[in-house]
């Protein structure tokens, strides 16, 4: 039997309308050999977390550079429990600022990658982290 490939949502919530870094991502993330559903802009947390369910994804991959993280991936991360979905690891990425990655990670993001961050630190912590 051929080994399940981890399945990765990258979700773009709220106003944010910039998509490049989403793009780089999502790009990256297949070329590591993962396959990728890109949700494009402007989703509410419900539609991210109905696709990722529909989709029966691994990894949600979240991109926010508007400031509303704080709300926003908890809604997120809340949603996918309430969805029996409790076991996906959630990432998040974008403009976030050191202060709030802290309270990030105590709501249930498993990690927030900033920019810069090389792609294949976020492919490292896939492989390790899915399980």
């Amino acid at each position: 039997m051929a080994e399940k490939r981890i399945r990765v949502i990258v979700a773009k919530p709220g106003l944010d309308g910039h998509d490049r870094g989403a793009k780089v991502v999502a790009r990256a993330l297949r070329d590591a050999g993962f396959e990728v559903i890109y949700t494009g802009l402007r989703q509410t947390p419900e539609q991210i977390v109905e696709a990722a369910l529909s989709e029966d994804v691994n990894v949600v991959a979240l991109s926010l550079l508007s400031g509303a993280h704080n709300t926003l991936f908890p809604k997120i991360v809340e949603l996918l429990k309430e969805k029996g979905m409790g076991d996906v690891l959630v990432i998040g990425g974008g403009v976030i600022p050191d202060a709030d990655i802290p309270g990030l990670k105590e709501a249930g993001v498993a990690a927030v990658f900033t920019p810069g961050t090389p792609t294949g630190d976020i492919v490292d912590f896939i492989n390790a982290n899915v399980k």
